[in-house]
């Protein structure tokens, strides 16, 4: 059952944020939804937003700037929180990267983090509860995220293109099996067996596949952004379409770094790439 906490009317329609017992997490979880106005008369597309590392249901719609034109197209926008909340696991509030904050889209397995931090599989709790509770178009769902949910997004999109029938992202964590944030997050909630990361890495899932979004992957990156180099690697995923014939549209932009700034520049062309793929999906 959802619980409303509150709500906002916003561009003719209304910016909601909900809380409900979450089967998957097994705590009270968090989400943000916005409804355009077109919902009154039918289910309409929506898009999933996964946000990045710190950040909660509220990132998005406050930050973003997004329902201006996700009202013009008729787009149910839905962004969740990052990680469980209250799990009180020894350790997971003392590093920002890692933890709380930091649940990286995943389901881990070891021990002392896999009873509640399954945010994969609570993404697709959520799916099915907005579906069943709201007015969403099932058949019309796409995803996309920044950073940590960038590599959120491309993984949830290529392990079930079935569902996700759209996807893009702003600077994600396109290779994290090479990278530090990723190398602790795998470590911490897989463990050391590196042959168990692949699943979780958009690059590796990517090179196993075979033109998985004929319609093409949108990726924006700022090319002043300080983690391009050590964190991000999106010539690895570039690389990794190649081979796999999958239609990559990705844009590099000078001077912009990883904040939301970049993120508010650019979210009007990934509503409307989205949009476009949705009204045929």
């Amino acid at each position: 059952m959802l619980e409303l906490v509150s709500e906002h009317a916003c561009f003719g329609g209304v910016q909601r944020f909900y809380r409900h017992a979450s089967r998957e997490i097994g705590l009270p979880m968090r989400f943000s939804v916005f409804i355009p106005p077109q919902a009154a008369q039918r289910p309409l597309p929506a898009l999933f937003y996964l946000a990045g590392l710190t950040c909660s249901e509220e990132t998005f719609p406050i930050k973003a700037g997004a329902q201006r034109v996700a009202a013009e197209l008729g787009l149910v926008l839905i962004a969740p929180d990052t990680s469980p909340r209250g799990a009180n696991v020894p350790g997971e509030t003392d590093s920002w990267d890692f933890g709380v904050g930091a649940g990286f889209y995943l389901d881990a397995t070891e021990l002392a983090w896999a009873k509640h931090y399954r945010m994969y599989s609570y993404i697709h709790e959520l799916r099915e509860l907005v579906t069943r509770e709201l007015p969403v178009d099932a058949q019309r769902i796409g995803i996309f995220g920044h950073s940590m949910g960038g590599h959120g997004a491309l993984t949830m999109a290529l392990k079930r293109p079935d569902v996700f029938k759209s996807v893009s992202a702003f600077a994600p964590i396109a290779a994290p099996s090479q990278c530090p944030w990723g190398v602790k997050a795998f470590s911490g909630y897989l463990g050391d067996d590196k042959a168990t990361w692949g699943a979780h890495d958009a690059s590796l899932l990517m090179a196993n596949a075979s033109t998985p979004f004929p319609a093409g992957i949108l990726i924006d990156q700022g090319l002043g952004d300080k983690f391009l180099k050590e964190q991000l690697y999106p010539e690895a995923f570039e690389a990794a379409c190649a081979r796999a014939a999958q239609p990559l549209t990705l844009r590099r932009h000078e001077g912009y770094d990883h904040g939301y700034y970049f993120i508010e520049t650019f979210v009007e062309d990934h509503l409307r790439f989205h949009a476009r793929n949705l009204a045929t999906a």
